[in-house]
């Protein structure tokens, strides 16, 4: 199985978070390939210093071509709020999971609609490092759920 986490950002920089990442990267290994890729440009850095509209608009630009290409999970806070094993029935039987995190302006409508589906971790609004370290915690927490593994409990 090979999991995606696309998320607005730039990439590179270690931070405070990373150590966490790598832990459940690693930990994932033995059921998934699990990938963090940061997606930045010039044209989404320009955008979000105009109008929100224009920054949401980069983003789907950005992720558009990483659409289709496996089961696409966009995260929003106006997404359906899912518990542990409801997340964890959105990974099995995939060969491919694609998360998306947007910028900090979100998604536009027609982003979210071309997903497959829309998850919300809540309505409150976290970082997006930290988002990173919450969804995957959850794909570990999914992961071993699927395989019987006592970590869930």
């Amino acid at each position: 199985m090979n999991i995606n986490l696309y998320i607005v950002e730039k990439g590179g920089k270690k931070s405070i978070e990373t150590p966490m990442i790598e832990h459940y990267i690693k930990l994932c290994r033995p059921w998934a390939k699990v990938t963090v890729h940061p997606v930045f440009d010039k044209k989404i850095a320009k955008a979000q210093d105009a109008t929100a509209q224009q920054a949401r608009r980069s983003y789907t630009e950005a992720l558009a071509k990483y659409m289709g290409q496996g089961y696409s999970i966009a995260l929003d806070p106006l997404g359906e709020m899912v518990d542990s094993h409801r997340f964890s029935s959105l990974l099995e039987g995939q060969g491919t999971v694609n998360f998306f995190i947007g910028g900090a302006y979100g998604f536009e409508r027609e982003f979210l609609e071309q997903s497959n589906k829309t998850v919300s971790f809540g309505r409150i609004t976290l970082s997006h490092r930290l988002v990173k370290v919450v969804l995957l915690e959850q794909i570990f927490r999914g992961l071993s759920l699927i395989h019987n593994h006592p970590y869930h409990k």
